[in-house]
C-alpha cells in the first residue's frame, strides 16, 4: 500500500451504517408519533413479503474490553438477567401492538454487550416469549454474537433448537501482549472448541471478527492471528480497523495511550498482508471488511444482489423493516430511524410506563432515499449508477468533481453514468461515499466525530 495514498486519504469518515449518519440526524422534525406513523407505513409491505427483523441489544458484559465503542453495562450480578429481558419482551408487545397484523420474524440477532453472559435458558425464555407473539417467516436467519470465553455447548444447542444457525465470534487477537492490552485475554483452544462445538450442534455458519490496527500489535501479530484463524476455516470472517474514538466513547477506550497503537502506514500493511492470506486460503471480499468462503451464505447473496448492510451488519436478506429491542438499539422502517435510550434504568423504566423508550431519530427525505441507495450500492456492491431523474442530480457534477482524485489515484472507475471500485480502491471504500454524503459536504463537523478511515 502506497504511504502517499494513505496519508491523502486517511481522514475522519463515518463507516456508513446508515445514511444519514447518526451525527446528522435531523431531531427537530422528528417525534415518535412520526416514527409510529412511518413503522406502520412500511410494516405491512415488509411483513407480507419477506417479514421483519429484530435486533435485541443484550448489554451486560462481565469485564471492560478496552477496544469496544458498544454501549455495555460491566456487572458479575447475573441477577439482571430476567429483569432485563421481560423489559425486551414488554418492549415487543409495544410494537406489536402497532401492526394490524401478526409480524413474521424472518432474522433476529443478538447483539452486545455480551449475549453469552445470560444463561441459555434465560435466552430459551426470550425467543419462546418472542414467538408468542410472532410468526417465524419461511427461511428463517438467526444469529448471535458469542465470547468465545463463556459460550457453552448448552448455549450453542439451545440456540440451535430454537432455530439459531450462524455465531460470530469476537477473536480479535491471539497474541498475548495484545489481549492484555484491550483486556481479552482467551487462548487459541477457546476459540477452537467454541468453534467445533457450533459445527458440532449444527450450525450452517460459524464468524470470527479479527481486529487490526490495536495496541502493541505488530505486522507479524496480524499474520499469526489470521493464520490460527485459518487453521479453523470459518465460514466468515470480519477482519476490520480498531475504530478508536475515545472522546465519544469515554474511558473504555483510555486502557492505552494513542502512541501505543500501530500508525497509518502500519495498519495499512496490516491489512494488505491479512487480506492477501485470507484470499490465498479462499475468502472473497464482501463489501467493506467482511469476507466468506463461496459456500456461505453472505456470499451468496453478494453473488445475487440480495445483500445488505444495516445496524446488524451485512446481512442476506433485506428486510423493509428492522425493529431495535433493548437499551441503545435502533430501528430502521426505511424511511425513518429510531434510537432507544442509552441508559438501562431509564430504558425499563420508560417501557414498564408502557412508552416506547425512543429518544431520538429521523425521517428520511426524498433526497435522503437516494443517496442511501447510493451508499448502499458502493458499501456492498463497490459500484453504484445514477439516472437523470435522481433528486440530486443538479449537484451529481460537484459530486463527481470530487471524486476526480480518487479517480485519478486508480482507485474508482467512472463511466457515464456508474462509478466502480477498483480492487485497489476497496480498502477505501468510506472514502468514496463521502462525496455523495451531501449532509456532511454542507455540514462539516468543526470537531471530530468519526474514526480514520485509514
Amino acid at each position: 500500500m502506497c504511504d502517499s495514498l494513505i496519508s491523502k486519504y486517511n481522514v475522519a469518515g463515518p463507516r456508513y451504517t446508515s445514511y444519514p449518519t447518526v451525527p446528522y440526524w435531523d431531531q427537530d422534525s422528528f417525534s415518535v408519533s412520526s416514527w409510529k406513523d412511518s413503522l406502520q407505513k412500511s410494516f405491512k409491505e415488509s411483513n407480507s413479503k419477506e417479514g421483519i427483523s429484530l435486533y435485541i441489544h443484550l448489554p451486560f458484559c462481565e469485564s471492560m474490553c478496552t477496544f469496544c465503542g458498544c454501549n455495555k453495562r460491566i456487572t458479575k450480578n447475573h441477577k439482571v438477567e430476567v429483569p432485563y429481558l421481560e423489559s425486551v419482551i414488554k418492549e415487543l408487545r409495544l410494537y406489536v401492538a402497532l401492526f394490524s397484523d401478526k409480524p413474521r420474524i424472518k432474522q433476529i440477532h443478538l447483539g452486545g454487550g455480551t449475549p453469552t453472559f445470560f444463561s441459555s435458558s434465560n435466552l430459551e425464555y426470550l425467543i419462546n416469549e418472542i414467538f408468542k407473539l410472532a410468526d417465524r417467516a419461511e427461511n428463517v436467519e438467526f444469529s448471535f454474537e458469542g465470547h468465545p470465553n463463556n459460550t457453552t455447548l448448552e448455549h450453542l444447542e439451545t440456540l440451535h433448537q430454537l432455530g439459531f444457525n450462524r455465531v460470530c465470534y469476537g477473536v480479535q487477537d491471539y497474541n498475548l501482549s495484545v489481549q492484555i492490552a484491550i483486556n481479552r485475554v482467551q487462548p487459541f483452544e477457546k476459540v477452537q472448541a467454541a468453534t467445533n462445538n457450533a459445527r458440532k450442534a449444527g450450525y450452517t455458519s460459524v464468524g470470527h471478527d479479527i481486529i487490526y490496527g490495536l495496541p502493541f500489535q505488530t505486522i507479524d501479530n496480524v499474520i499469526h492471528t489470521i493464520e490460527r484463524t485459518i487453521e479453523l476455516l470459518p465460514d466468515r470472517i470480519a477482519f476490520y480497523s480498531y475504530a478508536h474514538v475515545p472522546w465519544i466513547k469515554g474511558n473504555g477506550q483510555r486502557g492505552f495511550k494513542d502512541e501505543d497503537l500501530p500508525t497509518a502506514a502500519v495498519k495499512r500493511q496490516q491489512y494488505e498482508i491479512g487480506k492477501k492470506l485470507l484470499d490465498e486460503a479462499g475468502y472473497v471480499e464482501i463489501g467493506m471488511d467482511h469476507y466468506a468462503l463461496k459456500t456461505d451464505s453472505l456470499y451468496q447473496a453478494q453473488q445475487n444482489g440480495t445483500i445488505h448492510r444495516n445496524f446488524m451488519g451485512y446481512n442476506s436478506s433485506n428486510t423493509q423493516v428492522m425493529i431495535g429491542l433493548g437499551v441503545s438499539s435502533i430501528s430502521d422502517s426505511w424511511y425513518s430511524f429510531a434510537q432507544n435510550v442509552k441508559n438501562i434504568d431509564e430504558y425499563q423504566s420508560l417501557v414498564e410506563k408502557s412508552e416506547l423508550p425512543v429518544y431520538r431519530g429521523h425521517l428520511l427525505t426524498e433526497e435522503d432515499l437516494i443517496i442511501r441507495k447510493h451508499i448502499l450500492n458502493l458499501m456492498c456492491r463497490f459500484e453504484t449508477s445514477w439516472q437523470d431523474d435522481d433528486l440530486y442530480f443538479n449537484e451529481l457534477p460537484d459530486v463527481l468533481l470530487s471524486l476526480i482524485e480518487l479517480e485519478k489515484d486508480e482507485l474508482i472507475e467512472i463511466k457515464s453514468n456508474q462509478l466502480l471500485v477498483t480492487e485497489k480502491g476497496r480498502p477505501y471504500v468510506r472514502n468514496v461515499c463521502l462525496p455523495f454524503d451531501l449532509r456532511l459536504q454542507r455540514n462539516k463537523p468543526e470537531t471530530q466525530l468519526f474514526s480514520m478511515t485509514v
